[in-house]
């Protein structure tokens, strides 16, 4: 199942962002830079990555250490600045997710006092192996290059440290999620998954025992391959008495997100169609951890 959505779900993505840009958003600051702590290179796939019989060399797939940073041009940063990082899912980029998912118009539209990052992982490939972000400590290093970029920018000052940091991603997204969450060195405050629960719930279960102020939000869809696991890990939470909510999209209303720390959402949408035009930004105003702007 995971193989034929993933492989299906991004047939759209590879098309939507052809000529688009990741900069097209008024009220944002948008800029890469290069980081050694993201995905790859990496060892795991210094010979490409087979799948389907179909190689995915190294050279095209995993040599990108791209890292797409957006934030609002009147952030408020000063000894600290909140950071939300997303992960991309199978045959995708960082330029072309912030496009085809309009997730820097929804983090912009947002208005939080924070900053988007998309580190690359599997650039185009159908893969969620997450490279060097598996290893101890790699994503802490990952943050304190974001944030020596924002230094350089001079959109934060040079005495600037991470604040609160939440992880979103699509589809295969799950797996760098969960090893960030368990081997990053950095504290995670919030997941934010979409359709994206195949596995690793062990992880994100420990996660949520650790400490009742971490947030986990899945919103899953019925076609997605993440329903079945969806309903296992609410049994999870159930069994181990641990509150949750449960609810139909076309249900939800903001203070709902508001008032609980772990919600399951059930779509009708398509696997694709869960991230825009509005829920990553209606995660985004409603969590405790990030403020608005002023």
């Amino acid at each position: 199942m995971i193989k034929s959505i993933l492989c299906s779900a991004f047939v759209l993505s590879l098309f939507a962002g052809l000529t688009a840009t990741a900069q097209d958003t008024p009220g944002a600051v948008t800029f890469h830079i290069y980081s050694t702590h993201t995905a790859f290179p990496d060892t795991g796939r210094k010979k490409g990555h087979f799948y389907d019989s179909v190689l995915y060399t190294a050279k095209d797939h995993y040599m990108d250490s791209t890292v797409l940073i957006i934030a609002p041009k009147n952030l408020d940063a000063r000894k600290k600045v909140n950071l939300v990082f997303w992960f991309h899912g199978w045959r995708n980029s960082v330029d072309n997710a912030a496009v085809r998912y309009e997730l820097t118009k929804q983090f912009i539209a947002s208005k939080r006092n924070a900053v988007l990052v998309l580190a690359e992982t599997a650039k185009n490939s159908p893969d969620s192996y997450a490279g060097k972000l598996e290893v101890d400590g790699d994503f802490k290093a990952l943050v304190a290059d974001v944030l020596q970029g924002l230094k350089d920018k001079k959109l934060v000052p040079q005495n600037c440290a991470e604040g609160h940091i939440l992880l979103g991603g699509h589809s295969g997204a799950y797996r760098a999620m969960a090893r960030i969450i368990k081997n990053g060195g950095e504290q995670i405050d919030e997941a934010m998954l979409f359709d994206a629960l195949y596995a690793e719930t062990d992880i994100f279960m420990a996660w949520i025992k650790e400490n009742p102020e971490h947030r986990f939000i899945h919103l899953f869809t019925d076609h997605g391959g993440t329903l079945d696991e969806s309903h296992n890990m609410v049994k999870l939470l159930n069994d181990s008495d641990i509150n949750n909510f449960e609810v139909e999209e076309a249900a939800l209303v903001p203070a709902q997100l508001r008032a609980h720390g772990i919600i399951f959402i059930h779509s009708l949408k398509q696997h694709d169609d869960i991230v825009n035009p509005d829920n990553f930004r209606l995660m985004l105003e409603n969590t405790p951890f990030l403020k608005p702007l002023r």
